[in-house]
């Protein structure tokens, strides 16, 4: 061998493994895909390969086949290459990495990319226990769940690229089989927006179309607002229900939330009134569908944070169970207020739970668990004792409890009538419900009119009494009523002796028959102007004694004048009559 070639020879063996060492130096690319690895069905989607600016070619390679997927030059200004999907279908989906060329070698390959579609199997269902409402700083369960016999469940969060959560499905009582994803703690500044998905361990790339969206809403330490019905919270189907959120905080928006629900119905706040802003949400025509138990929020569209939840509100729909309970109530439907009175509630049917309702009641059903008793299911409600607020009109329902919204027919209507007792005031007339009011109506009627009847007796009497003074006052010698007449003495103490003593007597006319003769004259010797009147009844056979008695005609026409009194020696001023009576 010459010398010469000796030398090259040596020179390539030096070479060679330097050149060889450099290639596999090259930094790896990176690979990622826009807008995301998880892509539907049919979308288009772009895969990016970026590495050093020498590379001249980059390799698009897919797991499970033996050449590149794709080969690309790179773009401006040389260190990175696109490889686009226009339709995504199952033939892309899988796990993919690239490499690049340079002239001193190839990189080494990236790490994997993972191409998901959508689409390809039935949608999931995602829920959160017990509800989408989560306190800030809390953690909540969101539920994803299927019919399907999915191997695993994946949770999405919107706005990251990669799924967050990946757990093996379970199978419960309840025959969908499920995976519980436990989420937390949640703050109010960020978005909680959620997705699941299912697939086969066997095509892991090929997922479950995606759950409705799922956000959770983080409520804070703001006052609650008020959740109300203006009907009753047990409704008939058919009829149409609203739902009013309302509170004394200014809050620009509302959400209504449904226990057990996917999503929060939100509205925007309406015009406050007298201080009061609030939402109104429209369920109605009622069905099945709307039993169940709600809650509300406000907030401000400045902030994603909530209030704290109202008060529970439960939704009742009847006529959705086939049995129809029985009604009634004892001592009886009559009763006085402080009396013990039992309403029993009872079915031949099987009842988990029986329900108390009275009519136009805004307050929640009472509720009991029903006992089997003599070939029943019965449930009894006390009032003990009853008071005239409880007076109204009742029905039961009967319920199971794996659907506890959702009730029998309603019982035959019972009114129970609670009269007051002494010291105890009636109901209140304005209740719809309740019979004491217009009893206690009718009682002021009847007296008002027995005063009415009392003030119309006085007025006849004092009219009657009028109308006989009248009489009086017509001119005449003699009264033909003597009955009515009143004897008065005028003429002194000795007169008011001989008053007293015919006290006992009946004063009448002197009749012609009887033997007494009436004689009147006028005296014009004494001088009287007026006239006296003097009348004498004699014995057939011979005078007996005489005693007089003066008779003032005033009095008799005037009733409310007293007597004048005569002076000394003078005739009285007035008329007066004497009758001579004859005493046997």
């Amino acid at each position: 061998m010459t010398p010469t070639l000796t030398t090259l020879l040596l020179l390539g063996l030096s070479v060679g493994p330097r050149t060889r060492a450099q290639a596999e130096t090259l930094p790896a690319p990176s690979l990622w895909a826009e807008p995301g690895s998880v892509v539907p069905w049919g979308s288009t989607v772009t895969i990016w390969c970026q590495g050093i600016l020498e590379a001249h070619e980059f390799h698009l390679d897919k797991d499970g086949h033996p050449v590149p997927w794709d080969r690309q030059k790179p773009l401006e200004p040389g260190n990175k290459a696109k490889f686009s999907i226009r339709h995504m279908t199952d033939r892309h989906a899988g796990r993919y990495h690239c490499s690049c060329q340079s002239p001193t070698g190839s990189s080494k390959g990236s790490d994997p990319l993972e191409l998901v579609v959508t689409g390809f199997h039935g949608e999931t269902t995602l829920s959160a226990l017990p509800n989408p409402m989560v306190t800030s700083g809390g953690k909540v369960t969101l539920q994803c769940t299927s019919w399907t016999a999915f191997h695993r469940f994946v949770l999405m969060k919107e706005g990251e690229p990669r799924p967050v959560w990946t757990l093996d499905s379970q199978k419960p009582t309840s025959g969908q089989f499920q995976a519980l994803f436990l989420v937390g703690p949640v703050t109010p500044s960020a978005r909680w927006t959620f997705r699941c998905h299912g697939y086969f361990n066997s095509t892991p790339q090929l997922w479950s179309y995606p759950s409705d969206p799922l956000e959770l809403l983080v409520s804070g330490m703001s006052r609650k607002p008020s959740l109300l019905t203006q009907q009753s919270p047990v409704v008939t189907p058919g009829q149409r229900l609203t739902l009013q959120c309302r509170s004394d905080v200014g809050y620009d928006r509302f959400a209504l939330y449904k226990e057990a629900a996917r999503d929060l119905p939100q509205h925007l706040s309406l015009q406050p009134q007298a201080g009061l802003s609030g939402a109104d949400f429209p369920l109605g025509p009622v069905n099945s569908s709307h039993g169940g138990r709600y809650t509300c929020y406000g907030g401000h569209n400045l902030s994603s944070e909530w209030s704290a939840p109202s008060d529970p509100l439960d939704i009742l729909v009847t006529g959705q169970l086939s049995y129809t309970p029985s009604l009634s109530v004892q001592p009886g439907p009559m009763v006085a207020s402080g009396e013990n009175v039992t309403l029993l509630c009872q079915s031949w049917s099987f009842v988990d739970t029986f329900l108390l309702s009275k009519e136009g009641a805004a307050d929640p059903p009472l509720r009991l668990r029903s006992k089997y008793r003599a070939g029943h299911y019965q449930a009894k409600f006390s009032m003990n004792p009853v008071t005239s607020a409880q007076g109204g009109t009742y029905r039961c329902y009967g319920s199971y409890s794996t659907s506890p919204h959702l009730l029998s027919h309603p019982s035959d209507p019972l009114e129970l009538q609670v009269s007051g007792s002494s010291g105890e005031p009636g109901p209140p007339a304005t209740d719809p419900s309740s019979t004491a009011g217009p009893n206690r109506f009718l009682y002021v009627l009847i007296g008002a009119a027995g005063a009415f009847v009392l003030l119309l007796c006085l007025l006849v009497v004092l009219l009657v009494r009028r109308r006989r003074q009248g009489k009086g006052r017509k001119p005449g010698a003699a009264d033909p009523e003597p009955q009515d007449r009143g004897l008065q003495d005028s003429s002194g103490p000795a007169a008011a002796t001989q008053e007293e003593s015919l006290s006992d007597a009946a004063v009448q006319d002197a009749q012609p028959e009887e033997g007494v003769e009436l004689d009147q004259r006028q005296d014009a010797e004494d001088g009287d102007p007026q006239g006296t009147t003097y009348a004498q009844a004699a014995a057939s056979d011979a005078p007996p004694d005489v005693t007089y008695a003066q008779l003032n005609r005033l009095t008799l026409r005037r009733e409310t004048s007293a007597p004048h009194s005569s002076q000394a020696g003078e005739p009285p001023a007035e008329p007066s009559v004497y009758a001579a009576l004859a005493i046997r």
